[in-house]
């Protein structure tokens, strides 16, 4: 991310997104603990759906870990955030594409109240079509950082997310949200990627 002047006007949207395996949670995780350290008041949510390692913390594959509210909506944050007698300088939303699309403009709403806004989400589904709401808060961030991981397949730059079901790729008519299963990812590059069928 680029280098804030805090003292100018506050209220900006900061987007880390990639493919799977790509390091987006350990670099939220990064982002978020920066201002805490520097003694902002941060509230920090996930979306409910989310329960691969922990109910109330975001944990990344490396296994970093950040206290964070579950949550089932966008109306949720909001009731939070608006209930709250704090003021809140930065909000923290991870995996948003698994929150309602409502969460777009709320978050744009935050960002014009004065509040920095750092969010985390895939930028592509697994049938490598835009993700929603990344799709969306890229065009309204300020600063986006786009991260790739390493193809599973041939070792190359990968950006793509490659879901696998019983040891082969998915089928285009698999659901576009599915957090457990007897599934797995893997990350791919453009010419290892296999399109769904």
């Amino acid at each position: 991310m680029a280098n804030h002047n805090l003292k100018n006007k506050k209220g900006w949207v900061e987007l880390i997104t990639g493919c799977m395996f790509a390091g987006k949670t350990d670099e939220f995780i990064r982002r978020i603990n920066t201002f805490t350290y520097a003694g902002f008041n941060v509230f920090v949510f996930k979306p409910a759906i989310d329960k691969r390692y922990s109910e109330a913390e975001i944990v990344s594959h490396a296994g970093a870990k950040l206290k964070a509210i579950a949550v089932s909506s966008s109306n949720e944050i909001e009731k939070i955030v608006v209930d709250t007698k704090e003021k809140i300088d930065v909000i923290g939303i991870d995996e948003v594409q698994f929150i309602d699309t409502n969460i777009v403009n709320l978050i744009e709403e935050f960002a014009n109240r004065g509040i920095i806004v750092v969010v985390n989400g895939l930028d592509k589904d697994f049938k490598s079509d835009p993700f929603q709401n990344v799709d969306k808060i890229l065009v309204q961030a300020e600063y986006v950082k786009k991260l790739s991981a390493i193809c599973h397949e041939c070792g190359g730059n990968a950006n793509r997310t490659q879901r696998i079901v019983n040891g082969k790729p998915a089928r285009k008519d698999e659901p576009i949200i599915l957090v457990s299963g007897n599934d797995h990812y893997e990350a791919r590059c453009r010419h290892c990627y296999i399109k769904p069928e």
